[in-house]
């Protein structure tokens, strides 16, 4: 753990950066293991942010900034892979209705659409909650470690 808190800031997001590629192939563009991913990230955030002692508004701060990364990094990577796509809503030869999306509206349109802002906006967004609360797990579970050695 000491080694994983004493690695330099850009190699770590430089590892985030592959690791959330390799999700987001894993989910062959759905960015369902990116999501998951965001609860181990956000652990990590927390334990790098307590291990130099500081404020609490500093903590809460530097956990922000990196669910926020992390959701960014997520935003870019679905922009690229699925705005391209986009332009299929203005050709009137596309076939949306056989593209390999689920048809949840009903209308091969609408569905479409949905399912492009559940990919390039909501999937990143979610990844933010998920890392927010990895984060946040991480210091109810520091907080309680260190209040018991108190009691003790």
């Amino acid at each position: 753990m000491r080694s994983m808190l004493s690695v330099k800031t850009g190699w770590m997001i430089a590892v985030f950066v592959f690791l959330d590629l390799v999700c987001t192939g894993l989910g062959m563009g759905v960015p369902i293991f990116c999501i998951l991913f965001g609860f181990p990230v956000g652990w990590c955030i927390a334990r790098r942010a307590t291990a130099r002692p500081s404020d609490t508004r500093r903590i809460l701060l530097d956990i922000l900034r990196g669910a926020a990364l992390t959701s960014a990094v997520t935003f870019c990577v679905m922009a690229l892979l699925w705005a391209r796509c986009v332009v299929m809503l203005f050709d009137p030869g596309a076939d949306l209705a056989n593209f390999g999306i689920p048809m949840i509206l009903y209308q091969p349109v609408a569905s479409f659409v949905g399912w492009l802002v559940l990919m390039i906006f909501i999937s990143p967004f979610l990844q933010f909650l998920m890392t927010l609360f990895g984060s946040n797990s991480a210091l109810l579970w520091w907080l309680s470690s260190t209040t018991e050695e108190r009691v003790v």
